[in-house]
């Protein structure tokens, strides 16, 4: 059968191919070429996993935090990253503190970043914070937290006066986080607990002073905007199904505050909405 010129030369290049590589053409050999690694984006069930699976290869201590988490490289044979790791659980009758200021009733306890992100997933805000487990590592319990992939912190962007590129999403992300900062009551949210990616998302860490047993809220004058889809989510906030998510982390106080602080907060924009309407205060 005649073969025209054009025929042959693609006839040598499919054979020069696999005389190279074996597994050109073949389906396994593809999947295994793109098997996970810490570089692709993974579910949140597949972190969690991971957390609570991986073995610890290196572990350092951070140099930010009040409690000086560690910082462990961890692996499960296929993919490498690293987590936050941080065992503190301590409880006062009262505390003082360097600026002179005292606490009655102090605790500072890993359980609350557990906490805190099983009460963020309930609202819709799981996006802006770390996945977090509760894991045993080396003997000691604490909350294990997916390392992010981060730019700066709040304090470095105020320092080197940088503004964010897109003003709007900015606004819209930090009245998120002024309303649950309000209400899980954080008696230690920083500039250095918030941390910006190279998309400029913001992320909310570190929430082992929070969950105060106080029903009224904070700081009100915070309380100036609301997510729509939010201040519904707190409207239909269930105190069962948090206890049931929170159980190990939070006493039967601590979620009586966090209701009682979902309630001033939805009635405060409620509120405001009477006296300025809606566009003027939700988004």
């Amino acid at each position: 059968m005649f073969r025209s010129p054009y025929t042959i030369m693609i006839c040598v290049v499919i054979l020069c191919l696999l005389t190279a590589n074996p597994g050109f053409g073949n389906t396994a050999y593809a999947q295994t070429q793109t098997a996970p690694t810490s570089e692709q984006p993974l579910s949140v069930e597949q972190m969690k996993e991971f957390l609570l699976k991986a073995k610890v290869i290196k572990e350092k201590t951070t140099s930010k935090g009040i409690t000086a988490p560690s910082r462990l490289t961890m692996s499960d044979g296929v993919i490498t990253h690293d987590a936050g790791f941080q065992t503190i659980d301590e409880a006062k009758t009262k505390e003082t503190f360097q600026s002179g200021g005292t606490e009655v009733n102090f605790r500072d306890s890993y359980k609350y970043n557990i906490a805190a992100y099983e009460l963020a997933c309930m609202l819709g805000l799981g996006h802006m914070m770390p996945v977090t487990v509760e894991r045993k590592i080396n003997g000691k319990v604490g909350s294990l937290t997916w390392w992010l992939k981060v730019q700066m912190d709040e304090a470095d962007r105020i320092k080197k006066k940088i503004n964010p590129p897109y003003p709007e999403n900015w606004n819209a992300q930090m009245h998120r986080i002024r309303v649950f900062t309000q209400l899980v009551y954080d008696t230690d949210r920083n500039l250095t607990n918030l941390l910006i990616d190279p998309d400029w998302n913001l992320y909310m860490i570190d929430f082992s002073r929070a969950f105060r047993l106080h029903s009224v809220i904070k700081e009100e004058k915070d309380l100036v905007k609301c997510d729509r889809n939010l201040l519904e989510r707190l409207r239909k906030l269930d105190d069962k199904e948090l206890t049931k998510r929170t159980k190990e982390y939070l006493n039967s106080s601590e979620l009586k505050a966090v209701m009682a602080r979902r309630n001033k907060i939805v009635a405060h924009f409620d509120k405001l909405v009477a006296q300025k309407g809606a566009d003027a205060v939700l988004y």
